[in-house]
C-alpha cells in the first residue's frame, strides 16, 4: 500500500521536494495547496495530485499519511502542529521555526498525538556532507583539526509578499543560508562556543570553536549577482577534504590527492547515498513512517541548540 502525501506551498524549493516524491514506487502525492494557483499549474503533466488553494479545505477533504511543509520560515511550526493535531505525519522544511520555543510546542503535540516530525536540515542527507561526517565519526584520516565553510550568493529578489527579505518573517541570513552550516556542525561535534562574530548587513563570519576544533564559516546575501556557492574545507590529521560545492578532493599527507568516488564508500557498513539529499531526507521520513520508527536522526536537542546559537550571533550584531 502506498504512503499519501500532500505538500502545502508550492514556492521554490518545492521544486526539489515535488519531484523527489515523485521519484518513489510507494508513494503517491495526492495533493498540494498554495494560495497562487499558478505555482501549482506549473507541475501539470508531471504529477496528478488534486490542487487546493485553502489548507484547511485540504485537511478536510484529503486523507494522507504525511504532509510536507515547504512554506515561508515563520508558517512552519502552526502549520505543523495543526496537521499533527489531525493524526497525520509531518516532515517541515528549514527551519523549524525563529522561536526556541516552538520545538517543544511541534515535538509536544507529535508525541501526543503518535506521530512522526522531521525537519529536512538537507546537509545531513547529502552525499558529501555525510562522507565528511563518517570520516569524523570513524576517524579515517585522524582526527578534526581545523575547518573552513562557505555559503554565499545573490539576495532572493523574489518572493511571496517579500516575505524572504522582511527579518521578522525569514530571519535573514542567520536562519535562512548559515543554518545549513550551523545545522551541520551541531549534528556532527555539538554546541560549540562562539569565539568571534561579525555581522553586517547581509553578510556574517563567525569562529566556532568545538573543543579545541575551531571552525570558521562565512554566509552572505549580497546585493549584487554573485554566483551561489556552497564549499568547506576540512583539515585532519592524515587529509584535507576540499569540497567546491560540486566536487570533493581528499589531498593526503602523502601528497597524493583524488576525487572522492561516492561509489566506493562502503566502509563498516556505512553507506553513503548517490542521489540528492532532497530525496535521500524525504526517502529516509517515508521508510521511518512505513516501519513505525521515530526519525532519530533528527533531535529536538539540537534545533534547540541552533536556535540558541543564532540568538547569541544576532545579539552580537
Amino acid at each position: 500500500m502506498k504512503l499519501r502525501v500532500a505538500e502545502v506551498g508550492i514556492g521554490g524549493i518545492s521544486g526539489a521536494h515535488i519531484p523527489a516524491w515523485n521519484r518513489m514506487e510507494d508513494v503517491e502525492l495526492v495533493a498540494i495547496c498554495d494560495i497562487r494557483p499558478e505555482k501549482m499549474d506549473r507541475f501539470d503533466g508531471q504529477i496528478h495530485a488534486r490542487k487546493y488553494t485553502d489548507f484547511d479545505e485540504m485537511l478536510e477533504e484529503e486523507t494522507f499519511d504525511i504532509l510536507d511543509i515547504t512554506l515561508p520560515t515563520y508558517m512552519h511550526a502552526d502549520f505543523a502542529v495543526k496537521a499533527l493535531n489531525r493524526g497525520i505525519h509531518v516532515v517541515t522544511e528549514k527551519p523549524i521555526s525563529l522561536k526556541k520555543e516552538d520545538v517543544a510546542r511541534v515535538y509536544g503535540a507529535a508525541e501526543a498525538n503518535g506521530k512522526n516530525f522531521m525537519v529536512a536540515h538537507v546537509l545531513r542527507f547529502w552525499p558529501e556532507y555525510m562522507y565528511l561526517k563518517n570520516c569524523m565519526d570513524t576517524g579515517r584520516f585522524g582526527k578534526l583539526v581545523s575547518g573552513t565553510m562557505t555559503r554565499i550568493g545573490s539576495i532572493p529578489r523574489s518572493s511571496w509578499d517579500g516575505w524572504m527579505q522582511d527579518p521578522a518573517r525569514s530571519g535573514m541570513v542567520p536562519f535562512d543560508l548559515h543554518i545549513h552550516d550551523l545545522d551541520f556542525l551541531i549534528y556532527t561535534m555539538g554546541k560549540p562556543e562562539v569565539e568571534h562574530i561579525f555581522h553586517g548587513m547581509d553578510y556574517m563570519h563567525t569562529i566556532y570553536n568545538f573543543g579545541g576544533v575551531r571552525i570558521a564559516c562565512e554566509s552572505a546575501w549580497f546585493h549584487a549577482p554573485v554566483q551561489f556557492r556552497a564549499t568547506f574545507r576540512m583539515q585532519f590529521e592524515k587529509a584535507v577534504l576540499d569540497f567546491d560545492g560540486s566536487r570533493m578532493k581528499i589531498c593526503k599527507d602523502d601528497w597524493t590527492a583524488e576525487d572522492l568516488d561516492l561509489n566506493s564508500s562502503v566502509e563498516e557498513g556505512n553507506y553513503i547515498p548517490q542521489s540528492d539529499g532532497y530525496y535521500n531526507e524525504l526517502r529516509y521520513f517515508a521508510d521511518c513512517v512505513k516501519e513505525g520508527k521515530k526519525p532519530e536522526i533528527m533531535k529536538p536537542q539540537e534545533l534547540e541548540a541552533v536556535l540558541d546559537v543564532i540568538a547569541q550571533i544576532n545579539a552580537a550584531k
